[in-house]
């Protein structure tokens, strides 16, 4: 097999040697670069998570509902930054759209750390740049009978800010992700390979909740968010410095270029990173039943996946009454992600079945789609049994979430599996718009929920106040995958390859 390239680096005796003989398995070099990523992305979402109960509440005053407003509003920039992230990653290419992606939101997670200081100052109008110094202002202010508010708001819409640059850079790490595995791994291999870099969400949680708190008492929650923003800028210098294009790529050789390439309905990719074929505009993708099939297998259960992250902390602590900053609320969170490993195994699942069966690609993920949609049941379970031991709520959690992730590592691929390579980032960016609205809908009902329940004492299946709240939360959990299933097959029954209009 003869590749040809605009690139001179084919012509060169060192690379000609690199490109022949045995293959290469630089493709998961690649993988294992996303996987970093996706290390980093998760610890910067869980920076917030694992510091404003016991950390930044205090200071601030904040309540279940803020705390709502903060996650809910992160979650609906994200859904609106997904929807042209990916056009822009497409457009810009893969290399230059991850080194945008990652270094607005590294930048964004940093900001976080100087909110304490705006919200000192713009409360007193006296500036400055000791994190200590902010803290006793802000103290003093809030002993003044409208102080206590003012500082509440002031320090919520900074932080909100703050999520919304985050936001921003963090819409374009799946879109550059998935666009990665379309151009580095065949389509049998695709969920398996996005099982492995999907894997850095479980790592990065299980990193989480021992090194953040430990930060934040040792150094201060600013310090979290400082030095957990400064992994990003890290990871962008080696990606710089090792990521090309597969055909561009003098660590690829002819044999692993040919097993990259092995789908022979799959249109050819294009010579460049920077320069798709086909070009179709955001609006255009939905009007394709595949792009409906993908929103709506993302849109309740990425709520889910978000709930938890976001309120697995809070969950341990107020119904349990384990905070972060107790070795047993550390270990509730790190077994949940140690257990949600398993889904690296699980991501197998649909190459084992089109390999075994001979079935297409969309037939054999939905096949595994369904029984990942089984094991959420047991989020019914969660507070009866919680009444008997912490631990049992913790070991359903934890599958749950290996059976998330597992499910979304499979969604994603769905796109790949029936769009061209040159509109993935595209399409994955609009079907992104479903997993933010989702997490903005369970987040924020989730902080109004939990308020409410507490204040008016509900009584609901044998709980009462805020656990009302979490079983009710918890239903919902159980049930979404399913539904989500169910809705995903009608609407796309078949394995159907997209034909673009300028096809």
């Amino acid at each position: 097999m003869k590749f040809t390239s605009s690139s001179t680096t084919l012509t060169d005796p060192s690379t000609t040697a690199s490109r022949s003989g045995a293959m290469t398995n630089f493709r998961w070099v690649v993988c294992s670069l996303l996987f970093a990523a996706l290390i980093i992305n998760y610890l910067d979402r869980q920076v917030l998570s694992l510091t404003w109960k016991d950390f930044i509440a205090p200071e601030f005053g904040w309540t279940d509902k803020n705390y709502g407003i903060i996650t809910g509003t992160f979650s609906i920039v994200y859904a609106v930054a997904m929807l042209f992230a990916g056009k822009l990653i497409d457009f810009v290419g893969t290399k230059r759209g991850f080194i945008w992606a990652i270094g607005i939101w590294s930048a964004g997670a940093c900001l976080h750390a100087f909110c304490g200081i705006i919200t000192a100052g713009l409360s007193t109008g006296t500036w400055t740049l000791s994190f200590n110094e902010a803290s006793a202002l802000i103290e003093s202010v809030k002993s003044a009978s409208s102080g206590a508010l003012m500082v509440t708001t002031i320090s919520v819409w900074l932080f909100v800010a703050a999520r919304c640059v985050l936001s921003i850079g963090e819409s374009g790490n799946f879109p550059c992700s998935i666009k990665t595995v379309a151009e580095y791994f065949p389509k049998k291999d695709r969920g398996f390979a996005t099982g492995v870099f999907n894997s850095g969400a479980q790592i990065g949680a299980l990193v989480a909740p021992f090194s953040i708190p430990m930060i934040a008492r040792s150094y201060g929650w600013e310090a979290a968010f400082l030095i957990i923003g400064a992994l990003g800028f890290l990871w962008m210098g080696v990606w710089i410095m090792i990521y090309r294009s597969p055909r561009n790529n003098p660590r690829v050789n002819e044999a692993e270029m040919a097993y990259i390439e092995q789908d022979s309905h799959d249109p050819a990719p294009a010579a460049t990173d920077a320069e798709p074929r086909q070009k179709v505009g955001v609006l255009q993708v939905f009007g394709f039943r595949q792009t409906w099939a993908v929103i709506f297998g993302r849109l309740l259960p990425d709520s889910v996946w978000w709930f938890l992250l976001f309120w697995a902390p809070a969950f341990v602590s107020d119904v349990h009454g384990y905070s972060m900053a107790t070795t047993t609320g550390m270990m509730a969170v790190f077994v949940i992600y140690l257990i949600s490993m398993l889904s690296l195994a699980g991501s197998y699942l649909p190459t084992f079945f089109i390999e075994r069966d001979k079935l297409n690609p969309y037939a054999g993920r939905m096949k595994a789609l369904l029984i990942y949609a089984i094991f959420p049941l047991l989020g019914l379970f969660v507070m009866p049994l919680g009444n008997i031991s912490l631990w049992y709520p913790v070991i359903i959690i934890g599958i749950i979430a290996a059976a998330h992730q597992s499910w979304s590592a499979n969604v994603y691929n769905v796109v790949s599996d029936m769009f061209p390579k040159s509109v993935v980032a595209t399409v994955t960016g609009a079907a992104g718009l479903a997993s933010g609205l989702g997490s903005f809908m369970s987040n924020t009902c989730a902080g109004l929920l939990f308020d409410y329940t507490d204040m008016i004492s509900l009584h609901f299946l044998g709980f009462e106040g805020k656990q009302a709240g979490y079983m009710i939360m918890f239903i919902f959990v159980g049930t979404a995958y399913l539904l989500s299933w169910i809705v995903m097959k009608l609407l796309l029954p078949r394995y159907k390859l997209v034909q673009l209009p300028n096809e």
